[in-house]
């Protein structure tokens, strides 16, 4: 029984499409937005459609930018010697957050599960291997998740790069097995950075 008329259904049926939101919450979502003053769910919307439309890959590291290059590819500050290698873009804010890391990064979308239909040319390894032959990269720091998918993207990108003659090392200790970097505190996120190890 449709209790709220097809507009109000509808709407709701597009927030419970959103990730982590079930029918509760997005009728919650949907009843906060009707009563918001119709500017702000004006603003909302043209944020959303905006970001939409605006936001790419970074033409170096492959995050979420609304430029050609992010702006820490563009940050000459940065040691363009080092590249940590995340699977999301919110590890690379998790890290960011922490202040303590000056190198750049390379963001994969994604790591390497068979269960789940992900190979390697699913995710941006060929994007970080061109970036390996050009630039002048020291060390590359496996930040992936500790879970196996991301220990299985972590030995697979090693094993690309070892040839390349350049030192490949993984975070380490502090980080839970199992765990996800983005609900990681930043005094965790540093000792794992600091106590890496090469592979």
């Amino acid at each position: 029984m449709n209790h709220y008329g097809d507009t109000m259904s509808r709407l709701i049926a597009a927030l419970s499409d959103l990730p982590g939101v079930g029918v509760k919450t997005a009728q919650r979502l949907a009843f906060h937005i009707i009563n918001m003053p119709e500017e702000n769910v004006e603003n909302l919307s043209k944020a959303i459609i905006e970001a939409k439309r605006n936001v790419k890959y970074c033409s170096v590291c492959c995050t979420l930018t609304d430029k050609e290059k992010c702006d820490i590819c563009s940050d000459v500050r940065r040691d363009s010697k080092t590249i940590m290698v995340v699977e999301d873009p919110r590890d690379l804010a998790a890290y960011e957050k922490t202040k303590e890391y000056k190198g750049l990064y390379h963001v994969l979308h994604g790591a390497i599960s068979p269960m789940l239909g992900v190979g390697p040319k699913d995710i941006k390894i060929k994007e970080l291997l061109e970036r390996l032959k050009s630039d002048d990269v020291e060390e590359v720091i496996l930040a992936t998740n500790p879970n196996i998918e991301g220990e299985a993207t972590a030995i697979y990108i090693s094993k690309l790069i070892k040839p390349l003659n350049i030192k490949v090392t993984r975070i380490a200790n502090g980080v839970p097995v199992g765990g996800d970097l983005e609900y990681i505190d930043e005094v965790t996120l540093s000792r794992a950075l600091e106590g890496r190890r090469e592979m």
